[in-house]
């Protein structure tokens, strides 16, 4: 399996034609999922102890198990969060997994970790940051919203400690109501509570709002979460005013971003964002709006040795490790063992340069805009929220759930687009999550007049 062969020569080359193809297709089909059943009787059984041949492997993955997953850097993919890589980001993820790379330490990857340092300092002057901010790219926004809480609540234990008080009962983080799912499944793993404030009538959190949480919770809340572009709506916090409320109470401001912060590279979105460069921490996803493959969630701490503190682990063998003041990414998030993720996203980002990501950011938010325009002119339509960023989410008027669904199973049975439905306040909606450049405003149209 591991020599050099005629086989596995063979092998290689159908695995790179493939990805050739593939990377440089422009018609790949939407796809949609098949039954288990369907699945295992075209696919049949296809692990057994002699094995089956790379080709007869590699043409059930193409014409059977491939299909059987939307792609998701479709342009008609609207659903969610899309993805929708750079060829070269995309390109470079086989260089990264054919390179035997290991990105968890200084030691064993230093090319490596500087190229991904490189990304992390850029993006944090982006965000405002001071210099010297840093940290990891990790898996996704779930295991960046943990690790950044983690190493929020280990700087309130020491404060604490220094002070000579007594740690709370039960620690606790102030987020809106709309805060992404994943700040409540951190505090089911960190057995902390979560206060939800009911953000205004727009779906913005504001600064008044968390200080009434502040005022009655008082010692025990030891980060603030704002979110930097909801999932749901892109909605933005009013995150100066809460940064503001730094000045008089002793928290962590964490800005979760993994869909929306990205949009500060674009001049129509950036002043949106006035608080951030007084966060502590901040997470944003370039494998959603900065255009690079799964998975990839760059969290980037204010203070880098508070995340170091908290999530460096320490045992025998790695001792060579631990024992040094070199930069192991590592040591800055709930993980040891770590894949360079980072590193297509600097191949791409090396390779066309910064405006292009601007440009494709800016258009992205227009596109949001004029169709926003469109289903507000439209009869039968309403539009529920004005788009902040590239999420434009509405409502075809006297529709039930079940008739969202129908439409959506339509769309996608023919191929067109895959959008599904949502819901707000127990009504129920559908939404446009506008990220791919190659999304047009007339593929939308058209999924307009396809509801009636």
């Amino acid at each position: 399996m591991h020599d050099v062969t005629a086989e596995n020569q063979r092998l290689v080359d159908l695995v790179l034609d493939y990805s050739r193809r593939r990377i440089l297709s422009s018609d790949t089909p939407l796809d949609k999922p098949a039954s288990p059943a369907e699945l295992t009787r075209l696919a049949g059984r296809t692990i057994d102890e002699r094995g089956i041949g790379s080709e007869r492997a590699l043409s059930i993955f193409e014409h059977v198990l491939a299909p059987a997953c939307i792609t998701t850097d479709h342009p008609g993919y609207l659903s969610f969060i899309p993805t929708a890589p750079t060829k070269a980001a995309t390109a470079f993820d086989l260089v990264v997994s054919a390179s035997a790379l290991y990105g968890g330490s200084w030691l064993e990857g230093a090319g490596a970790v500087h190229a991904e340092n490189e990304v992390l300092a850029w993006l944090a002057n982006e965000f405002g940051l001071p210099d010297g901010a840093g940290g990891v790219f990790v898996q996704g926004g779930t295991l960046g919203n943990l690790s950044a809480l983690v190493a929020a609540r280990e700087a309130a234990r020491v404060r604490a400690g220094l002070a000579g008080v007594d740690q709370p009962p039960r620690w606790k983080v102030v987020c809106s109501a709309e805060a992404h799912s994943s700040i409540a499944s951190a505090a089911r793993v960190m057995d902390i509570e979560i206060v939800a404030v009911r953000p205004g009538e727009d779906g913005t959190l504001r600064g008044d709002a968390v200080r009434a949480a502040l005022d009655e919770h008082g010692a025990s809340v030891f980060a603030v979460v704002a979110t930097g572009g909801s999932t749901n709506f892109g909605i933005v916090d009013d995150l100066a005013s809460i940064a503001a409320l730094k000045a008089e109470y002793d928290f962590w401001l964490h800005v979760d971003g993994a869909y929306g912060l990205a949009a500060m590279l674009s001049p129509l979105a950036r002043d949106r964002f006035a608080g951030v460069e007084d966060a502590d921490s901040v997470i944003v996803d370039p494998h959603k709006w900065l255009f690079a493959p799964f998975d990839a969630c760059a969290l980037i701490y204010r203070d880098p040795e508070a995340g170091r503190r908290a999530h460096t682990q320490h045992a025998e063998y790695l001792d060579t490790l631990t024992e040094t003041a070199d930069w192991s990414p590592s040591d800055y998030a709930a993980h040891l063992t770590r894949r360079a993720r980072g590193l297509p996203f600097w191949f791409s980002l090396a390779s066309y340069g910064a405006a292009a990501y601007r440009d494709a950011i800016t258009a992205a938010i227009e596109l949001a805009r004029r169709i926003a325009d469109e289903i507000r002119r439209r009869d039968g339509f309403t539009l529920v929220r004005e788009p902040q960023l590239g999420i434009v989410v509405f409502e075809r008027d006297g529709w039930a759930k079940a008739d969202y669904d129908a439409w959506s199973a339509h769309l996608l049975d023919e191929q067109r687009a895959f959008v599904v439905p949502s819901s707000h306040d127990g009504r129920p909606n559908t939404r446009f999550a506008i990220l791919n450049p190659r999304t047009t405003f007339e593929q939308l149209t058209a999924i307009l007049d396809g509801m009636g």
